[in-house]
């Protein structure tokens, strides 16, 4: 599934505020080299550069587009391509930074605890996720996938992303093998002018793979039954705009 860097920050400053708020609980590293996972098109990765200076920073990310952008964005930066299911750092890092990536990585619980391993000793491992399968812009997509008209499309393997596990489980997995272990939620309220807004933000990172199962003539009738979904989900404000509840789910892990 490729991605579009120009379609995900249409929506930067709100996409960033959760990698803020996540950095912003991140204590000072030890010696070594911290890595942007997922690093996008470099908006995240702008922060760790600003935070630290003086550390070596590497952006991470699977995607060409994605890396292309971070590279004009940050030239001085070094950034590599690599699958975060497998990649391990070549030497042991002080920082592994995830803004919004894990949740697309498959049985990534075991993932970020082989990552644990790959720390030096008071290194940190610091993921946000969204945890939003429950709320409407989710379950009005897929309500729209029952729809005859594309239920065909999605008959098999449906591009459907599950809901993350339970928090208890991440805070075993990282408590074996941390000094310190962060865990908790916030909750987003973001302001959006109408349903189509947040189509449109949708449409750079969870209507991806959805659209991928459909032909492209069928893509914008699709979207705009879901438009039509989601603007009984969302009444508007008494400024006309409606709210996208947004809850996330912060971690931050730190190597004894």
């Amino acid at each position: 599934m490729a991605w579009s860097a120009a379609q995900y920050v249409k929506f930067e400053d709100e996409r960033t505020r959760a990698a803020r708020d996540l950095l912003a609980q991140v204590p000072a590293l030890p010696d070594g080299i911290a890595y942007d996972l997922g690093c996008g098109p470099g908006n995240s990765t702008e922060l760790l550069v600003e935070r630290f200076p003086y550390h070596s920073i590497v952006g991470v990310d699977s995607d060409g587009d994605m890396l292309g952008a971070a590279r004009k964005r940050l030239p001085d930066i070094e950034f590599a391509r690599g699958d975060l299911s497998t990649w391990t750092p070549p030497q042991p890092a002080a920082l592994l930074f995830a803004n919004a990536v894990f949740q697309w990585v498959p049985d990534h619980i075991a993932v970020l605890s082989r990552l644990m391993e790959a720390l030096v000793s008071g290194g940190i491992l610091a993921v946000q996720m969204p945890d939003n399968r429950g709320e409407p812009n989710h379950t009005e997509m897929d309500a729209t996938t029952e729809d005859p008209r594309w239920a065909t499309y999605f008959s098999t393997h449906h591009p459907r992303r599950p809901p993350l596990p339970p928090t208890i489980a991440y805070y075993d997995a990282l408590a074996a093998k941390a000094a310190r272990v962060d865990i908790w939620h916030t909750i987003y309220n973001h302001p959006m002018a109408d349903a189509a807004t947040i189509v449109e933000w949708l449409r750079g990172t969870g209507l991806r793979p959805y659209l991928a199962k459909l032909p492209a003539d069928e893509q914008e009738p699709f979207l705009e039954a879901y438009r039509q979904r989601l603007e009984n989900a969302y009444p508007p404000a008494a400024d006309g705009r409606v709210l996208l509840r947004f809850p996330r789910l912060f971690m931050v892990a730190v190597k004894g």
